[in-house]
């Protein structure tokens, strides 16, 4: 985990910084080199906008190309990751606006985050740079004035003295967006580590106050709902956070507005936390908080499987296999009272929570797996002499392990169960009729297939069902095909 930023640095936006900044230098705003070294809300007829160049910093920004539609809220939005908003001139005739921050410290740092991660407003890019004023002057004229109450609003939701704002105008113009929910809802995709809710609390805490949060896993990607204080900080947190990512080259956050308006938690454990009721059950059966820490942390993941609840049928040989996708099996146990649930140790904590989160409900024999982690911290072996009916088996030295090499590509190619199997070390004799003989031996059906054009050694099959695909990864992965070429079977993103 050498690629994690220990304060949850957010990554840079990928694809963003090169249009950005051409952008940036091909605009058609000349500003008259004899104007003042303050903007003054008087002469808002004379403003052409500042000259094009990066500019010597300074607390004042310059903000081009705004939606004609767009709020004063909206555009101090901006700025308040980044420090206090001490004064704004909105130019709405040319679409621009000045926003002066407290310090050039804060400018400077709003700069260069919005030279790397194109600003958005109402689905529409826009343009920041310094300006060339060092401070903004504006007066009480009547277009001024609304985006003084507006900033007379924020400082107020900021110091949580909403209820004393000056006026009615005032909450009308800071809480611009209350139409929109304070609940957002997160997507992380390319989840190589576990992101708990805690991580997300860190994260989302730096732009509001964060209420509750509530953490599952639909259609196979782990999701969240979190839920501000207020609005405002909903939208400060989707305009700075979407798209970017948690780690280095991965976890990469989907932000929208959710159309729930409040969230209803339960219980405070490991998937859902109300900040504001600190007394709440941690419900039943619920994996306790230091357990989920501990997976996130390191230590050895023991997780908790029960696949084929009532069949009969043991689960040892297959776990590893299923798991195997996800981390290196070290060790299974089948419990004793309980043949249909066994503990499953991974390598480390982070295999535990992919093989958890990637197969918890898949089906397999038509039942789903319920996978949880376990209170466990490792799988005792028999002690010489113990009777253990072989329901313990260690899988240290495994030939299934795929991610011994630090390094491995197989750490890049991990996804989801899927229909689509990828299948490689396919020795040259081996031909498009011999895989599918192979992968419907099992009563499985093939429903595609094709080699890879560059590398015969490597193709993808279609099973009938996800739950085909499993059944056939778990019987196939390492499977002998002769001439000393053992067949790897993952799941894949592809489609045939």
């Amino acid at each position: 985990m050498d690629g994690i930023v220990q304060d949850i640095t957010v990554g840079t936006k990928r694809g963003s910084d090169e249009l950005f900044s051409t952008c940036v230098t091909n605009g058609p705003f000349i500003m008259s080199s004899n104007s003042s070294s303050a903007a003054n809300g008087n002469d808002s007829k004379k403003f052409k906008g500042d000259s094009r160049s990066a500019g010597v910093p300074s607390r004042v920004i310059h903000v081009r190309k705004l939606p004609s539609d767009v709020t004063e809220a909206e555009v101090i939005s901006l700025g308040l990751p980044f420090g206090k908003v001490t004064n704004l001139l909105m130019l709405k005739g040319k679409n621009q606006a000045f926003i002066e921050m407290n310090t050039e410290e804060a400018a400077n740092t709003m700069v260069n985050y919005y030279t790397t991660v194109t600003p958005v407003l109402r689905s529409q890019p826009i343009y920041i740079q310094f300006s060339n004023h060092k401070e903004l002057k504006t007066d009480n004229s009547p277009n001024q004035a609304r985006a003084q109450a507006a900033l007379q609003a924020v400082n107020s939701v900021q110091s949580g003295n909403l209820a004393l704002s000056a006026s009615a105008a005032a909450v009308d113009a800071g809480m611009a967006m209350a139409g929109q929910s304070p609940v957002l809802r997160i997507i992380v995709e390319n989840l190589f580590y576990p992101v708990t809710l805690d991580v997300l609390h860190q994260i989302f805490s730096k732009f509001g106050t964060v209420l509750k949060i509530i953490t599952f896993t639909k259609n196979n990607q782990f999701q969240a709902l979190l839920q501000y204080a207020d609005p405002m900080s909903a939208q400060h947190a989707k305009l700075s956070l979407d798209g970017q990512n948690i780690y280095n080259a991965c976890c990469t956050l989907r932000i929208d507005f959710s159309k729930l308006t409040s969230l209803n938690v339960k219980y405070n454990n490991d998937k859902s936390r109300d900040y504001t009721r600190p007394d709440l059950p941690s419900g039943d059966n619920q994996p306790s908080l230091d357990q989920t820490m501990a997976a996130a942390f390191g230590a050895p993941g023991i997780i908790s499987a029960s696949p084929y609840a009532g069949a009969g049928f043991p689960p040892t040989f297959a776990i590893p296999q299923a798991a195997g996708v996800y981390g290196d099996v070290q060790r299974v146990k089948i419990l004793f009272n309980k043949k249909e649930n066994a503990l499953v140790q991974m390598a480390d904590g982070n295999q535990a929570q992919l093989a958890m989160s990637h197969l918890n409900g898949q089906k397999l024999h038509g039942k789903p797996i319920r996978i949880t982690l376990s209170k466990h911290q490792t799988v005792q072996l028999p002690r010489e002499g113990q009777e253990d009916h072989g329901l313990t088996k260690d899988y240290g030295n495994s030939p299934l392990h795929r991610f011994k090499k630090p390094g491995s590509k197989n750490f890049q190619n991990i996804f989801p169960p899927s229909a689509t199997l990828h299948l490689s070390n396919i020795p040259p004799s081996i031909t498009e009729e011999d895989l599918k003989m192979l992968f419907s031996s099992n009563g499985g059906m093939v429903k595609g297939f094709k080699f890879f054009q560059k590398d015969r050694k490597m193709a993808l099959i279609q099973m009938g069902s996800v739950e085909e695909a499993i059944q056939s990864l778990i019987d196939l992965h390492n499977h002998d095909l002769g001439e000393n070429h053992h067949l790897r079977v993952s799941f894949s993103k592809s489609t045939i």
